[in-house]
């Protein structure tokens, strides 16, 4: 009973993050929802971690877009099996340990970026303006930006600050309490109440497994290798960490990386042809479940088929929620992940930590994830042997990468 009802916690706390997922990834919604129901149950029962809690999560939406922009919605489906493949072979070749070598400064950088680029990209649904598209996320603000100052509209972005300030403002408060999905219920009856001219999510499909796609020519897949890659090590990466403070915060959890490099691969193989988005571990998720007392797999298990539940009952009111609503919540969700403590700390432990972490971040935002990470750890292997690495103050030596 008790992973049942830390299922059902979960679930009510994924439910609008996956909409807002699925949105921001340009899938839609339905596809935040099916990737969370089919990815959660099998990365649940394949995955290495029994407290893991699987999905869409905002830092893969910053791979996705641009694939979308650029190949179409179709790209995703061949980078979803590509990575899964990476993902596999990862898994059989063992590598799961070894991920988490890399320095903590690349890690808190990449992160804080992640953070800033999801807030960047719901600038559109917050202004309640066109979507733009571009190869770097600032230049599409810029151009969202001029394109509201031309005509502005006040209702969505008074609606977004009303979701953001419940759930930044709220969670030290009432740290238990599901803020997203509650913020989201109250700007969708204060926008239906009110008749407001409000962009909605629209009618969802009533099923899983409704959006077939086509393979593209054999040439985009050596294309779209790059973004495969990303989307390999992104899921990889932010699994295996998810899993390492899971078993941190239970206190007696052991997770075995290699077989959730297995979980998450498998996930990823089978998501794509329901029409999902590529899915990994979501540490928000985790972190609830794990609160929640959750201490097998049926918790997250029983996550996903509430969500199925969810989706198969209320379709009619999901299609009410204002787009702008959802800008909030992840608005608010990329806000909690940079921790401005931990990067200070972070900062504070080398001359090269701090330049490691800087760099990374801006590259995050300015650049693309994979450049970022590149320059990020190049600079560090580059300079770790300088005065530059002197530290400030001790650190977990297996955090960094070995000699």
């Amino acid at each position: 009973m008790k992973n049942l009802l830390a299922g059902l916690t979960v679930a009510i706390v994924a439910l609008p993050l996956a909409l807002a997922f699925g949105i921001g990834s340009g899938l839609g919604a339905q596809a935040g929802l099916t990737t969370a129901i089919i990815a959660g149950v099998l990365a649940a029962v394949f995955g290495g971690s029994k407290l893991q809690v699987s999905g869409p999560t905002g830092a893969m939406t910053v791979i996705l877009i641009p694939i979308v922009s650029t190949f179409g919605a179709a790209a995703i489906l061949q980078v979803g099996l590509m990575a899964s493949g990476f993902l596999l072979l990862a898994a059989g070749m063992r590598l799961g340990k070894h991920i988490h070598r890399l320095p903590t400064s690349l890690i808190e950088g990449f992160t804080a970026g992640i953070a800033l680029v999801i807030a960047m990209q719901q600038v559109s649904f917050v202004l309640g303006v066109e979507l733009r598209a571009h190869d770097h996320i600032w230049e599409s603000v810029f151009e969202e930006i001029q394109t509201w100052s031309a005509n502005p509209q006040l209702t969505p972005v008074l609606i977004g600050f009303f979701v953001i300030l419940i759930n930044v403002f709220g969670a030290g408060r009432w740290p238990r309490l599901p803020l997203a999905l509650i913020s989201v219920v109250l700007a969708t009856v204060v926008a239906n109440l009110l008749n407001l001219d409000l962009d909605r999510i629209g009618t969802l499909p009533g099923g899983i497994g409704e959006v077939s796609f086509e393979f593209f020519d054999a040439g985009n897949w050596l294309a779209l290798l790059p973004s495969a890659l990303a989307v390999a090590f992104l899921a990889g990466l932010e699994s295996l960490l998810s899993a390492k403070i899971a078993d941190r915060v239970s206190g007696f959890e052991q997770h075995q990386p290699n077989r959730e490099l297995l979980g998450q691969g498998i996930a990823n193989l089978v998501v794509p042809f329901f029409g999902g988005v590529p899915a990994t571990a979501a540490l928000a998720r985790t972190a609830v479940n794990v609160r929640a007392g959750a201490n097998s797999r049926i918790a997250a298990i029983s996550h996903a088929l509430f969500l199925a539940i969810f989706v198969l009952l209320l379709s009619s009111q999901i299609s009410q929620i204002p787009l702008a609503a959802l800008g909030g919540v992840l608005i608010a969700t990329a806000y909690h992940m940079i921790r401005i403590e931990e990067l200070r700390a972070t900062a504070r432990q080398s001359k090269l930590d701090g330049l490691v972490l800087i760099v990374t971040l801006v590259a995050t935002v300015v650049l693309d994830l994979i450049s970022a990470l590149a320059i990020g750890l190049l600079l560090y292997l580059a300079l770790r042997k300088t005065k530059l690495s002197k530290r400030l103050i001790p650190i977990d030596a297996e955090e960094t990468l070995g000699d």
